[in-house]
């Protein structure tokens, strides 16, 4: 008996149209327009056909890492002169709300590249750190991670173990650092680790220095297209040239995390849209009881919530672009727009797998994948209570976790 194989093609079409129920492209400039645009195209183009078939294969698509450089996306918001964009932060959120779409873990890589990468050399940097490595990294000819997260140290960076000691020109590392994005394919790494002192300061480590391995973390159910893996460090001569100057404590650390859930926020709502539109167009074509099954009361009430949160989702991004742009965004702000959106879209995709029924769970639409990939999006960078008690701290000026 021949069965219908449930392989997505490759050239799926990508029928994607915004839903934007409160008009607010007409807060958008022609620039954030035009670059959304763009994306938007690359996505269709080379994200969409190939996201199912490397999730099912648990690969990352390294080829994709030299197209982001030659699109702009990898750290869009820093001045050219060091290869960036000098793009706002609405543009910025933009850009990863597309790359999203089309799948969480790819917009991991660019999420990392950007923010836990290129941020720190430029923020913390030295003049010559800044020029050796950002314009390679923004043309995708560099590609980095970002050592913090340890085996036994997640939501407590603070108990941190990874630790160098000073020689006559170089540190000598030892450590290891796990749930590391990038950390098999990347060529640095911003490592985190304590000084002789105690301090927590940040390395540029090298692939290829003696010493530096990396592990890739096999059998995920979340982010299958996206490389995950532990960097371990033993007896790794760092030269010290390589230590990022103006990073002290975990303070600095901290700084990059706020820039990278920032751009969560905007991922997590390309994703929720994205898994929204195919449930609405779904509801549309299929036909139960001689009627589409958009016309019956419980789906439409199912569409009207999953807009309203989108809506929701849509103003806090802007609002809070907004106030990135003018250099007013606190950390409790980031944290409260992150956790609500990673958590509005993870109930859209339920949702929208409900609409669709058996097909739902079917490799021939994405929305199983997009709920997969968003329980770890709402566990990284700050876990979906950690943001609770930032802000919990902020209302109360109580800090729960100290």
């Amino acid at each position: 008996m021949q069965t219908q194989s449930l392989t997505p093609p490759r050239n799926r079409a990508d029928l994607f149209e915004s839903p934007d129920f409160y008009c607010l492209d007409d807060l958008l400039t022609a620039e954030h327009k035009l670059v959304r645009s763009a994306v938007r195209d690359f996505v269709k183009r080379e994200i969409t056909p190939i996201a199912e078939e490397y999730a099912q294969r648990g690969e990352f698509p390294e080829h994709i890492v030299r197209k982001f450089g030659k699109i702009g996306v990898f750290g869009s918001t820093l001045p050219t002169e060091y290869g960036g964009g000098g793009l706002d932060q609405i543009s910025y959120g933009l850009m990863t709300q597309e790359i999203e779409r089309g799948d969480s873990g790819m917009r991991s890589c660019v999420s990392v590249q950007s923010s836990l990468v290129m941020f720190p050399i430029f923020t913390f940097g030295s003049e010559e750190q800044k020029k050796k490595y950002l314009p390679k990294l923004a043309k995708g000819e560099l590609l980095g991670c970002f050592g913090l997260t340890e085996p036994n140290h997640g939501s407590d960076p603070g108990g941190m173990e990874a630790n160098f000691i000073e020689r006559s020109d170089y540190y000598l590392l030892n450590g290891s650092k796990l749930w590391i994005t990038n950390a098999n394919i990347a060529d640095i790494a911003i490592v985190w680790a304590r000084n002789d002192q105690g301090k927590v300061r940040a390395l540029i480590v090298e692939r290829g220095m003696e010493g530096f391995t990396t592990n890739e973390i096999k059998n995920k159910w979340s982010l299958r297209a996206s490389s995950t893996g532990e960097l371990i460090f033993r007896d790794v001569q760092v030269p010290k040239k390589n230590l990022l100057p103006n990073a002290f404590g975990l303070k600095s650390a901290l700084k990059c995390l706020e820039q990278a859930r920032y751009g969560i926020c905007w991922g997590a709502l390309g994703a929720a849209m994205e898994c929204y539109e195919i449930a609405r167009r779904y509801a549309l074509e299929r036909i139960q009881f001689n009627k589409p099954i958009a016309s019956f009361q419980l789906v439409q009430k199912k569409l009207a919530e999953m807009l309203t949160d989108i809506t929701q989702a849509q103003l806090l991004c802007w609002r809070l672009g907004t106030l990135k742009n003018e250099d007013r965004a606190t950390n409790a702000q980031i944290s409260m727009a992150k956790r609500n959106n990673v958590e509005i879209a993870l109930r859209i995709a339920r949702e929208a797998r409900q609409i669709l029924g058996a097909m739902g769970i079917s490799g021939e639409y994405p929305i199983m994948r997009h709920l997969m990939n968003l329980e770890s999006v709402s566990t990284y960078e700050g876990t979906h209570d950690i943001q609770l008690l930032i802000l919990g701290a902020e209302i109360t000026g109580i800090p729960a976790f100290k």
